[in-house]
């Protein structure tokens, strides 16, 4: 862990989870002043409070001080102490938003993470369960994060707005991660996707599926979108339907791409048809920025590479999305690291979009709360 040293003042209710993901991970204290200071429902809302005691849950003598308004937060990190824990998500935002920090997280825990998440698995906003386990799982193996404890499974779909899903995810601790060059991004080999649909007919996923076909099969033949109609309790408490689209490509990366219909009640409804065709085209998109990690994923990479062993690590990225620039700040900030970013301009071979290519050279991160067996 690093020393303590002076906390870092930050201001606004944006990046706080790269903020106090970072703080965690760096053990240098982060305050945070004037969260929506000027809204009419002024401070943090219900979905940053649940996620910092998420961090409360993981960590182990973490201090936290909110004020009365809650616009000011003042975050001391704890260790991670990881095991076996459950949480409940706040419904306003997907698990996804939870699960996105805990992958950062989990890997340097004293104890390997076992936790099951409770809320919204799907919805319009964050990154759904589907494409973390079809992406980020297989991006945390090429730095050496693996065995028979990593998984990530749906236990119960739910969709916004009442929630009700369920999440298993298991991940072992690490005490040093290996340095990885992603510098070729392949060619796309094959798409796999999930279509599913919870307290609606099973139909509406044949049809996502036939329309999501109708424009993939002009680009690749190797295409499998599996139904997943859940019952019962398993199915959640509101109404929905959505597709998850994953393509892979020859050198082991993986492109994503998501929709899911409208909360009941919320927005226009939108047909299953409409949902499969945009669905698709949107993958397609992802694969035109291309690289070797998705534009979901690239703050994740980045940081895995962050915390690597004092090695040089690269990685040739599609555009860089403003989340990940600003994640580039921050690891300024709280482990002085910079990144060389070289642009590649579309050449011959690199089909689609500019490239960025990254590098760095580890901290030598290692994770000292690991008992050594």
């Amino acid at each position: 862990m690093a020393t303590q040293s002076h906390s870092l003042s930050y201001a606004g209710c944006n990046f706080l989870r790269q903020r106090l993901v970072l703080s965690t991970l760096s053990g240098r204290p982060v305050k945070i002043r004037k969260i929506r200071a000027r809204d009419d429902n002024p401070g943090l809302r219900d979905f940053e409070a649940s996620f910092i005691r998420l961090l409360d849950k993981v960590t182990n003598g973490s201090r936290i001080e909110i004020n009365q308004t809650g616009t000011t937060l003042y975050y001391q990190p704890g260790l991670l102490y990881g095991g076996s824990l459950e949480h409940d998500c706040s419904v306003l935002r997907g698990i996804g938003y939870y699960l996105e920090s805990l992958l950062c997280l989990a890997p340097f825990m004293k104890h390997p993470l076992r936790i099951v998440l409770r809320g919204v698995t799907n919805d319009q906003v964050d990154p759904s369960v589907d494409v973390l386990k079809a992406t980020a799982l297989p991006l945390l193996k090429q730095f050496g994060i693996d065995g028979e404890s990593f998984e990530l499974k749906v236990v119960r779909r739910g969709m916004p707005p009442g929630g009700g899903g369920e999440v298993f995810f298991a991940c072992p601790v690490r005490k040093v991660l290996k340095p990885v060059q992603l510098t070729d991004p392949g060619k796309i080999k094959r798409i796999r996707g999930v279509a599913y649909s919870v307290r609606v007919s099973p139909q509406m996923a044949n049809r996502i599926v036939d329309s999501a076909r109708s424009i993939l099969n002009k680009f690749i033949p190797d295409i499998y979108i599996y139904t997943d109609h859940m019952k019962g309790v398993s199915s959640g408490k509101s109404p929905g339907f959505g597709l998850s689209l994953v393509a892979e490509t020859t050198t082991g990366a993986f492109l994503s791409a998501e929709l899911a219909s409208s909360p009941q009640g919320q927005g226009a409804a939108v047909l299953p048809e409409d949902l499969g065709r945009n669905c698709a085209k949107l993958l397609l998109e992802e694969i035109y920025r291309g690289g070797c990690v998705d534009s979901t994923n690239q703050s994740l990479g980045l940081l895995l590479m962050t915390l690597g062993q004092q090695d040089v690590s690269k990685v040739l990225l599609g555009p860089l999305s403003p989340y990940t620039i600003e994640f580039l700040r921050h690891l300024k900030s709280f482990f002085q690291i910079m990144f060389k970013i070289e642009t590649k301009p579309c050449g011959e071979e690199l089909k689609g979009g500019d490239k960025v290519l990254l590098t760095c050279v580890g901290i030598g991160f290692s994770n000292l709360s690991k008992t050594l067996k």
